[in-house]
């Protein structure tokens, strides 16, 4: 047992797959840039709950969240991605 919890998040880009692991504190700090940066709306990310934030039931709805968080990321910058962005996902291991 963690004293935080990392989210494993399946990424698709076209015909690659693949797999990242960040702390919810990583997609908080990657949301202030781009809202910042991109002009993201600051509510897309999914809160932040203390409440029981390491139960399963719990970990897996924000880990699907998560997923629909970067998956809309995604959409909105079909052509190309940010630079934080990018880095986040990394790309640059998977999409040459």
């Amino acid at each position: 047992f963690w004293p935080f919890q990392v989210y494993i998040i399946q990424v698709s880009v076209g015909n690659h797959h693949w797999t990242v692991k960040h702390r919810y504190s990583d997609f908080h700090d990657l949301h202030e840039k781009l809202v910042s940066e991109k002009k993201i709306d600051k509510n897309l990310l999914p809160p932040k709950k203390i409440i029981g934030k390491n139960s399963k039931s719990l970990v897996e709805k924000r880990q699907k969240e998560l997923e629909i968080y970067l998956q809309t990321l995604l959409l909105k910058f079909p052509v190309t991605a940010p630079k934080v962005l990018s880095h986040f996902l990394h790309f640059h291991l998977y999409v040459s």
